[in-house]
């Protein structure tokens, strides 16, 4: 018997051995870091959720987690690897009894992607009496099993078409969830959440250059000419995960300047560099919204395949301190499903970028905070 079917043959919502009553909150939430950001900014809405004494975990991905300080100190974060969940069974059945014994009165998944194998086997193994999502977007090899898997829920909130932005639709969710109407928020931290800015003795510019997906990668040249119309009295901080400059040989001769100095701090560190910097220049990457959210003025040289959803914001969350440079195509919106021949080793709509309309823009925010 596999762990799915032995789980759900011993356990039920009405399982008659458990032995205390069912208590507390978790959410499941499994997107990528940068997903993992922006839903901290909604996460309050889902606090009122919780009853009593109880208490909120957030279930995140492993790397997912590194952000899970946005959540505050009173909120339990289970951090897991979807990999090992799939490919591991005793480390499966380990973490399905975890969340079995910690006896959950309600379980949220604030994903509208769900995977059947991984999200979904976890959601089952908490067996809690209420179990509340969103319908999920079809996803063809999955589809079948999806639907099957309706049957885990009390019910599915109709979130509405799948081109939409995500922050927006986490505040209909949340606002279905507890029957409260609340106007989304800003991509904006709290002020009392944040952390003094880094003093440094000189003015600062901080590049944010690489992505996890490589073809969303502005090229090394244009980060070069970013760098030459910056005032010789500013300073510059690469700033990136560790190793990964070793990843991207091409911007590796921008260290040898005197005034560029490589930053590999973790998200938790590089929020007050970020505060710090006068501007941030940055791919579409998770740190791009830590700085925009952190108040620093910010540009974002960003693909088009998450126009709508992610990137641009929609007009009501977005705050005066970014800008978003991309290239409108037809095909815009794919959701990083892209059906062109890279151009250069990028995906097409981030080759053809003006380096101009870049530079220009650069001159004008730098010139605001001069």
């Amino acid at each position: 018997m596999n762990i799915k079917r032995k789980l759900h043959s011993l356990v039920s919502p009405k399982n008659p051995n458990r032995k205390v009553a069912c208590s507390n909150v978790i959410i499941i939430s499994s997107g990528g870091i940068g997903d993992t950001i922006l839903f901290s900014l909604v996460f309050s809405r889902f606090e009122v959720l919780v009853q009593g004494n109880e208490t909120i975990t957030i279930l995140l991905q492993k790397e997912s987690a590194k952000v899970g300080f946005l959540f505050g100190k009173d909120v339990r974060i289970i951090s897991v690897d979807f990999n090992k969940l799939v490919k591991t069974p005793s480390y499966r059945k380990d973490l399905c009894q975890q969340l079995f014994k910690s006896n959950f009165r309600l379980v949220i998944s604030s994903d509208f992607l769900r995977h059947p194998k991984k999200d979904e086997v976890l959601i089952q193994a908490c067996q809690a009496p209420q179990v509340l999502a969103m319908s999920p977007r079809t996803w063809p090899k999955y589809d079948s099993a999806l639907l099957k898997n309706r049957a885990l829920y009390n019910s599915l909130f109709e979130s509405g078409p799948i081109i939409q932005d995500k922050v927006l639709r986490w505040t209909r969710f949340a606002d279905w969830l507890t029957k409260q109407s609340a106007p989304p928020p800003q991509i904006t931290f709290p002020p009392e959440t944040l952390p003094p800015s880094a003093k440094r003795t000189r003015p600062t510019v901080a590049f944010i250059p690489f992505s996890a997906v490589k073809e969303k990668q502005s090229p090394a040249s244009l980060f070069f000419a970013i760098a030459d119309q910056i005032p010789n009295d500013y300073d510059i901080i690469v700033s990136c995960a560790s190793g990964e400059i070793f990843k991207n040989p091409s911007f590796r001769p921008l260290l040898n300047r005197a005034n560029v100095f490589l930053e590999e701090a973790n998200f938790e560190q590089l929020i007050p560099i970020l505060r710090g910097a006068r501007l941030v220049v940055s791919v579409d990457t998770a740190a791009m919204h830590l700085a925009v959210a952190a108040g620093t003025q910010t540009l974002c040289l960003a693909s088009a395949a998450y126009v709508g959803e992610i990137i641009p914001y929609a007009a009501e969350i977005t705050p005066d301190n970014v800008t978003f440079i991309y290239t409108r195509i037809e095909c815009q919106g794919c959701l990083g499903n892209c059906v062109l021949s890279t151009e250069r080793g990028m995906f097409p709509c981030v080759s053809r970028i003006l380096q101009s309309e870049v530079l220009d823009k650069v001159q004008k925010l730098l010139g605001r905070n001069l």
